[in-house]
């Protein structure tokens, strides 16, 4: 498997297509019955490709005015593994789409939070590719 083949296929566009925006609304929504009372804004980020694997990260930015504490966000991983609106399965099946005749998707794990930046925790989605 080519890197550039398959880094070509994750542009911030199809980043985007995969985990929409509104998608943080719509989880806050859920999970406390307004939106505004989510501490932050998730992103769909491209970490590489590398031993087989693609690495996405779930990028959860801060809010203004609001706190992205470490004991608020470490046990993110295993809420974001069984929440249908964020549905990890379904965006892996959309990776397995986007890629194509180029590879599938296999299986794949969510990994712990890390804090990047005092805004800026990610959670790494690694899909095995087969």
């Amino acid at each position: 498997m080519d890197n550039s083949t398959i880094d070509a296929l994750f542009t911030t566009a199809a980043l985007q297509q995969l985990f929409p925006e509104e998608r943080t609304n719509d989880f806050f929504e859920a999970l406390f019955g307004d939106a505004n009372d989510g501490a932050y804004d998730i992103s769909l980020g491209y970490g590489g490709y590398a031993n087989g694997r693609i690495r996405l990260e779930l990028r959860l930015h801060e809010r203004p005015g609001c706190c992205l504490a470490c004991n608020l966000t470490q046990g993110l991983p295993q809420v974001f593994s069984r929440h249908p609106v964020i549905n990890v399965a379904g965006l892996v099946q959309a990776v397995d789409q986007l890629l194509g005749d180029t590879a599938r998707c296999g299986d794949w794990q969510l990994g712990t939070t890390e804090q990047r930046q005092k805004d800026l925790h990610l959670i790494p989605l690694n899909i095995q590719i087969i």
